[in-house]
């Protein structure tokens, strides 16, 4: 009798979803950013939550939930119900970099979220203050060399891309650099622009203001291909160091649980949000950024490969979880 009820409970509960899925959505969506305002992502999921509101005739709403290295909005997404209407916008580091960062995460960045796309991703360029007396990432690591101790490199904090880049980076090529922790990418690269850091990374549509108003240089790009905004910018590869890479992406993802029939609405709706060329040439390819708009297991396997690259890095940075 009991596994009857257990048995009648379940098909309920999966009819329920079925005719969830069908109407989808019938009220409004939240996407949840675990980042401050003003940042890549929060720019880019704005301008497709507004074309989603117009397309489902729903309003989108995002929110910026903060705090922890991007864990206290994410982990809010993870508790939340797996219907399609909480949604997660975010990068890299909140399903790569911070399982090697945080002792205890209140999310499993494998199990607690189903991916819906990796909606852009841009390779990075490494920077240096205008006044650095290199133009190139070997110029850089020679002047270290001369001069070591002297330089600095700033980052978001510890454990991030910009961290790991540099760590990886002084440890092969036997330099001594200093790296100075900033709380986001604004600050770091305010102190970079200041001069109180000479070295720093970030992807083309952040820096190229500072690059413009003669505040900051880029000297590499951290990819395997160039960038449109700075082409005569060459690669680390290229430079000789094909092992200093770093690369952001922007993803999407829902709850564990949430039907796969809703899961494919979002997706081939912001799929077709990112394939508007007006759109696309506005909101990603002036910014640095390459529309992928891929499906949820490239993006599980993405952060799978990631997370193995990340270890090995955060092994050479020296950076112990919290």
């Amino acid at each position: 009798m009991i596994l009857r009820r257990l048995a009648t409970a379940c098909l309920l509960a999966a009819a329920a979803l079925t005719v969830q899925a069908q109407g989808y959505p019938i009220k409004p969506i939240t996407i949840i950013v675990p980042f401050a305002p003003g940042g890549g992502i929060d720019v880019l999921t704005r301008a497709i939550g507004v074309k989603l509101s117009e397309r489902w005739k729903q309003p989108v709403v995002l929110e910026n939930k903060t705090g922890a290295g991007s864990a206290i909005g994410t982990a809010h997404v993870a508790r939340a119900a797996p219907d399609g209407y909480t949604l997660l916008a975010t990068v890299n580091q909140t399903m790569v970099g911070n399982r090697f960062l945080y002792k205890k995460l209140a999310y499993d960045p494998d199990k607690s979220f189903e991916p819906i796309s990796m909606m852009v991703k841009a390779d990075q360029l490494i920077v240096a203050n205008a006044q650095l007396p290199a133009s190139t990432l070997k110029e850089v690591v020679e002047l270290a060399k001369k001069k070591p101790g002297t330089i600095n490199y700033g980052s978001f904090g510890n454990g991030s891309q910009p961290h790991l880049l540099f760590s990886v980076l002084k440890d092969r090529e036997n330099i001594e650099i200093t790296h100075i922790p900033y709380n986001g990418v604004t600050p770091n690269l305010t102190a970079l622009a200041a001069g109180e850091v000479q070295l720093g990374s970030a992807s083309a549509g952040v820096i190229l203001p500072l690059v413009q108003a003669g505040k900051i240089k880029p000297i590499a790009v951290a990819g395997d291909a160039l960038i449109s905004q700075f082409p005569k910018v060459t690669t680390t590869t290229q430079q000789g160091y094909p092992y200093a890479k770093v690369s952001i992406w922007y993803g999407l993802f829902a709850p564990a649980g949430t039907p796969p029939e809703i899961l494919n609405q979002i997706r081939l709706a912001v799929r077709e949000v990112l394939s508007d060329p007006q759109f696309a040439e506005q909101q990603v390819i002036s910014k640095g950024l390459t529309v992928i708009a891929g499906d949820g297991r490239q993006l599980r396997e993405e952060i799978a490969k990631e997370a193995e690259v990340t270890a090995t890095m955060i092994k050479a940075a020296g950076v112990v979880a919290e």
